[in-house]
């Protein structure tokens, strides 16, 4: 098929199936569109919370779009606040997580999918 439509509010949770649920929502739909390179994901970060954990990517750059609320995402050490429409660009090596504000924050995270190319860094916040 040439194309493939789906909705990401019908992409399974991750974070849910993880034991996440208490800070987000995840929803990786790139097997859901049969993409084969592209990566394509919703979170919802829940109001004052934190992402529960970080990550860097090997060799994807990402693109992450606020698409409603408000917070701040953590690249490495430095604290960008982040709102509607705002379209962050993280170089793989860049460790980044996000914590919304007392609205919550919605994100749309966009890269190449690459096997095995993601870290997961806990503790990223230090406090």
């Amino acid at each position: 098929m040439s194309y493939t439509i789906t909705n990401l509010r019908d992409v399974e949770d991750a974070a849910a199936r993880h034991g996440f649920s208490e800070h987000q929502e995840s929803r990786f739909a790139r097997r859901d569109l049969d993409a084969d390179e592209t990566g394509i994901s919703l979170h919802a970060i829940r109001p004052g919370k934190r992402q529960a954990f970080a990550h860097r990517h090997h060799e994807a750059e990402e693109i992450y779009v606020v698409l409603s609320g408000s917070g701040r995402i953590k690249l490495d050490e430095e604290l960008r606040d982040v709102g509607p429409l705002d379209a962050v660009r993280v170089s793989p090596e860049t460790v980044r997580a996000f914590e919304a504000g007392p609205e919550g924050l919605e994100v749309l995270a966009v890269g190449p999918h690459h096997s095995a190319d993601t870290e997961m860094v806990r503790d990223f916040w230090g406090d």
